[in-house]
């Protein structure tokens, strides 16, 4: 121990060694070394029984007997015997018959094979151990084989259970059971083979078979019987930002279908050119409306269809309508919208409601020149009071050269004629070669004619739409050119990057992502208060007019609140031209004026991003103002406004601050939740018998409005739960209380603008 002390101490006086490197470091000092050590003597114990000293005393003389024999060759390597494979097979074959011989076994078979007793035992006391090592990595390698299949299995069923949810509650349900995904998937599989079961058996008895209404309860907990009438509408589908579409999987053209619909393409393209460009006497101006007219009889004489297409009956009305226009987007651009189903919902989200591209029958030749695609589409009026317009159909895109002027065609035309599995809608809609030229100007814009023509069946549409309508207003080609002009114009503004903006948008990025987060809240409201996707609509009987409308949904997919989210509608006719209710309804200042929309809080605009060339058509970031003493949480609204000749839009939600933050920050808007309100406000012309004026708070007007009003709330955060009664009441009750307030903000500022509408000054 002194030794190991000096030792030590001649490393350094100063150095400090951890106890740990004291107990587990070897010392390699070349300054102490060890001392070799003699071997002891065998210590051997004291014995009182004779025998064992006797054995002892054998086993001493064998050992010094065999002590001399190695002293005398002490450089000799030890030999090692081998086996023979004679002897080896001989110990095989007795091994397998008896692992474990006795003395005289062993000593019969090493007289046998030449070996002493001791080289037998030893090779089968070897040949023991070998065998035992051999059948222990066996089933070691078959343990950890079932070990990592028991471990795989047990986190695919960790994270099965880790995904699913109790369909009554919304929590986590009981262990066990069949996978809810896979009841899920069935249910869905089945309910496909029901609709379209449903619509095979509806063409045979001529009206819709309500295909889920058995199946599934009514999304309102109410009692049908207080009601008048009878709804055979579908029950709506859980919304999504994914939506379901008719199941027609069949519909695949074969190619000889395909000869057949090129040559189609060809003439549709030939009637669609000649549209365009041929005035009287195949369209006749109406000197009363000043709007053009298709000359049925003409229209007949100049284009034969290839196909034997059914005559007209008295149950179809042709709707047929031309427009022209420039807009600010170059043909290249354009045509790639109307090319992509989803780019094409995007630039009409207030009529393409879905659009799906089937089929793409020709990619067509550079580009997008030549390509033709089977489609469907579902179009709407943002109100559930107009039913949609589903149809299939082709969809061809074609650049022409005619008179040295290069432009492209885009042509929709029927599938019906040579084609006969489709599953129809309700009403009946037949989409005639209809769609637009698009011709390039200087400066990137674009020179547009539409040509719009279509039969649909006749049904009854309620008495407020019904002008609106008939008249081809709301599907006509002045609507779908007025919302191209306006879209156009705000695809530029999000491309642009020296527009300057207002307010605490901090870079163009930010800019980019807070446009497309209004996008995102002006289509979820478009889908939400209309009656797609095949979404029921309940009538509340307290209305007077018979207006309001009102559904539940089931949301569970992230951007918009889970839950159960009750939506009511009313249209309600005003006599105010629409841009005067539109400058009430988009001004912040003004509808703060409004109890019931604005809760007694103030409104500031912290951002603006003007989107188009009328002052209206912009985006606001709004802070909400609320009381000092009031313990309501600071939100913020933002709000998109725009307008155009066919309409106007006002939608806003309200937005957390980190969720605006979370887009101005760059990162990806589309799981921020929003649940949208808003106006739809339609141009509407008075049409009296008496005359072409009507009087309205003691003033003669000629024009009216129609205003859709559309609120959402969260009932609860269930989805699974059942809505009552009060929370119906309520909601009827706050969406008359709006219509009110602003009929009552519109009459008293009635004066102020007809005073004031010669000079545009507005009192």
């Amino acid at each position: 121990m002194y030794g190991d002390c000096e030792a030590i101490s001649s490393m350094g006086g100063n150095m400090v060694v951890s106890s740990e490197t004291l107990f587990t470091s070897t010392f390699q000092n070349p300054n102490f070394t060890y001392l070799p050590l003699e071997p002891l003597p065998p210590m051997i114990p004291k014995e009182e029984n004779g025998s064992l000293l006797r054995g002892k005393e054998e086993m001493k003389s064998g050992s010094e007997s065999e002590l001399q024999e190695t002293t005398k060759q002490p450089l000799k390597k030890k030999r090692y015997h081998r086996h023979t494979a004679h002897q080896i097979q001989e110990l095989e074959a007795v091994f397998n018959e008896c692992p474990h011989p006795d003395d005289k076994q062993r000593m019969k078979l090493s007289q046998e094979l030449g070996l002493k007793p001791r080289q037998v035992k030893f090779w089968f006391q070897n040949r023991r151990t070998q065998m035992k090592a051999q059948q222990d990595r066996s089933e070691n390698v078959i343990l950890r084989a079932e070990n990592e299949s028991l471990k795989s299995e047990f986190y695919r069923l960790q994270a099965e259970l880790s995904k699913l949810v109790c369909p009554n509650c919304g929590g986590p349900p009981v262990p066990g059971g069949v996978s809810f995904d896979e009841l899920r998937i069935e249910n869905a599989r089945l309910g496909e083979e029901l609709e379209r079961v449903c619509a095979i058996a509806s063409r045979y008895i001529g009206r819709p078979i309500q295909t889920m209404g058995a199946l599934m309860p009514p999304s309102l907990e109410l009692d049908m019987n207080i009601y008048p009438r009878q709804f055979l509408e579908p029950m709506p589908p859980t919304l999504s930002e994914t939506p379901s579409y008719p199941d027609n999987n069949n519909l695949i053209l074969m190619e000889e279908e395909k000869t057949i619909a090129m040559e189609l393409a060809m003439s549709a393209t030939d009637e669609l050119a000649k549209m365009c460009r041929t005035n009287e006497p195949l369209w006749v101006r109406n000197n009363e409306t000043g709007k053009e007219v298709l000359n049925l009889d003409e229209h007949s004489r100049m284009f034969h269809w290839p196909l034997n297409l059914k005559q007209r009956s008295s149950e179809f009305r042709t709707e047929a309508s031309r427009d022209s226009s420039v807009v600010i987007m170059n043909s290249i651009t354009l045509v790639d919208a109307f090319v992509d189903s989803n780019k094409w919902m995007e630039l009409f989200p207030s009529i393409v409601a879905r659009a799906k591209c089937v089929q793409v029958i020709s990619q067509g030749v550079s580009g997008t020149n030549g390509c033709l695609q089977l489609m469907y589409a579902e179009l709407h009026v943002l109100s559930p009071l107009v039913p949609t317009r589903e149809a299939y159909f082709l969809r061809y895109c074609q650049q022409q050269n005619v008179e040295d002027e290069t432009y492209w065609a885009i042509v929709d035309f029927p599938l019906d004629g040579f084609h006969n599995s489709l599953q129809t809608s309700f009403p009946l809609y037949k989409r005639r070669p209809s769609g637009c030229l698009i011709q390039d100007m200087p400066n990137g814009y674009s020179r547009v004619t539409w040509v719009e023509h279509a039969e649909i069946e006749e049904k009854p549409i309620h008495q407020i739409f019904s002008h609106f309508v008939h008249s081809g207003m709301a599907f006509g080609a002045n609507r779908w050119l007025a919302v191209l002009e306006r879209q156009c114009e705000r695809i530029a503004s999000l491309m642009a990057t020296n527009i300057p903006d207002i307010g605490v948008i901090p870079s163009p990025e930010a800019r980019k992502n807070l446009m497309r987060l209004s996008q995102r809240m002006i289509r979820t409201f478009c889908v939400n208060i209309s009656s797609c996707s095949g979404q029921v609509w309940t009538a509340v009987p307290d209305s007077s007019d018979d207006t309001v409308r009102i559904t539940t949904r089931k949301v569970s997919e992230a951007g918009q609140p889970n839950g159960l989210i009750l939506c009511a509608v009313s249209t309600t006719w005003l006599p105010y031209p629409h841009h005067h209710v539109f400058d009430l309804l988009r001004d912040e200042r003004r509808r703060a004026q409004l109890e019931v929309l604005s809760n007694g809080n103030a409104l500031h605009e912290v951002a603006h991003i003007a989107n188009g060339s009328h002052p209206g058509n912009c985006i606001s970031l709004l802070r909400i103002n609320v009381a000092s003493n009031s313990s309501q949480h600071v939100d913020l609204m933002l709000q998109e406004s725009c307008t155009d000749k066919s309409g106007s839009l006002v939608v806003y939600s309200t937005v957390d601050v980190d969720s605006v933050q979370l887009a101005m920050s760059g990162e990806d808007p589309s799981c921020i939740p929003l649940l949208p309100l808003g106006f739809f406000i339609t141009p509407m012309e008075l049409m009296n018998d008496g005359g072409c004026k009507d009087e309205a708070n003691g003033h003669n007007i000629t024009t009216g409005s129609l205003l859709t009003v559309g609120l959402q709330v969260l009932a609860s955060t269930i989805p699974s739960a059942k809505i009552n009664l009060s929370s119906i009441a309520a909601i009827n009750n706050h969406l008359c209380t709006t219509v009110q307030q602003i009929s009552s903000a519109l009459s008293s500022n009635c004066i102020g603008y007809c005073n004031d509408g010669d000079n545009g000054k507005e009192k």
